[in-house]
């Protein structure tokens, strides 16, 4: 954030285009986050504290709590299954009140914070990866998804560093393909051997004895362990379990949700049936398309996360350390 202007890369164009968008206002910000311009817990998480303090320095003085207010409604609106971006809104709004200048202050923070925990959590992490590892994940949880480092990703990054040899299989991710998208072109810009598969091959590669962990990042933890994350996450640690390989979620103690007591209690986002029903991107020339690639008149329906049980969960890896689900307690403590 420089002045009132809050600096994104713009998710929606990679892999095929990088190009960095600026938002001057915190309504603009709001609908970078809802449009996936930015997306990821912890990039949620620092846009929703950049949304509210562009708030801050935008309300005029005689109305200025009332105006904080209205957009930290509208900033939770955005994206309402992101734990992160709850626990950014609330912190910059309380810092909001004490003056515009602390907001400010408030978001940069959140955002240092952001990296530092993803920084912890690959130095953690790498310890679960022994040399040679085939890894799987879901969707993208690499240094797109948050400040810097990411979750899931990081583990493999640090690993990587240390020379050890580390295989990724992508999930795609539909219908956003982020898996596809995002995370295979940060391995490839990372040089880590990786391959896209569809969603619904990570089973037969785990059958075969070719997948060994699964590192997945998540938006949001209840109290009991249950994880929301990208929707096809559930299928993952289902069939993980069946063949009895270890079934990791990465994620900052930011996104546990101690308030929330189980996953029933998680809302989970449903969004536009569009995403499902076309597909964008570039054609041979370079010429960008959004095309039909359903059956013309049918619906679709567009649930953006599943829940995990948390006893389908081997460990959770933090910034704090790795620790089983039933130890969440004393780590949120």
């Amino acid at each position: 954030m420089e002045g009132s202007t809050v600096f994104m890369i713009e998710q929606n164009l990679l892999p095929f285009e990088f190009r960095v968008f600026e938002s001057h206002t915190a309504s603009s910000t709001c609908q970078a986050i809802r449009g996936m311009t930015v997306r990821g817990a912890g990039a949620i998480g620092a846009a929703a504290g950049f949304a509210m303090a562009q708030a801050a320095l935008e309300a005029s003085p005689n109305i200025y709590r009332e105006y904080l207010l209205t957009a930290r409604q509208t900033i939770e609106l955005t994206r309402p299954t992101a734990r992160n971006l709850f626990y950014a809104t609330d912190r910059v709004f309380r810092a909001a009140l004490v003056s515009r200048e602390q907001a400010v202050e408030e978001a940069q923070r959140i955002a240092g914070e952001d990296a530092e925990a993803s920084r912890q959590i690959g130095l953690h992490g790498k310890e679960l990866i022994p040399d040679g590892a085939r890894v799987a994940t879901h969707c993208n949880a690499g240094w797109l998804a948050f400040v810097d480092h990411g979750t899931a990703l990081s583990p493999i990054y640090f690993s990587h560093l240390e020379g050890k040899k580390v295989f990724v299989f992508a999930d795609e991710t539909r219908p956003r393909s982020q898996g596809a998208r995002l995370t295979a072109w940060e391995l490839q810009q990372q040089g880590i051997p990786h391959a896209i598969i569809p969603d619904n091959a990570a089973a037969h590669f785990m059958q075969r004895g070719e997948i060994d962990l699964v590192i997945t990042g998540a938006d949001r933890i209840a109290a009991n362990g249950d994880t929301a994350n990208k929707i096809g996450t559930l299928e993952k640690a289902l069939a993980a379990r069946a063949f009895g390989i270890p079934f990791y979620i990465a994620a900052p103690l930011s996104t546990f949700d101690s308030e929330c007591p189980n996953g029933e209690a998680i809302p989970i986002e449903e969004r536009s049936q569009d995403e499902v029903l076309y597909q964008a991107g570039p054609d041979r020339n370079g010429l960008h398309h959004e095309i039909l690639v359903c059956s013309p008149g049918s619906p679709a329906r567009n649930p953006a996360f599943d829940v995990t049980p948390a006893h389908l969960i081997t460990a959770f890896i933090t910034e704090k350390g790795v620790f089983p689900p039933e130890e969440i307690a004393a780590y949120l403590k």
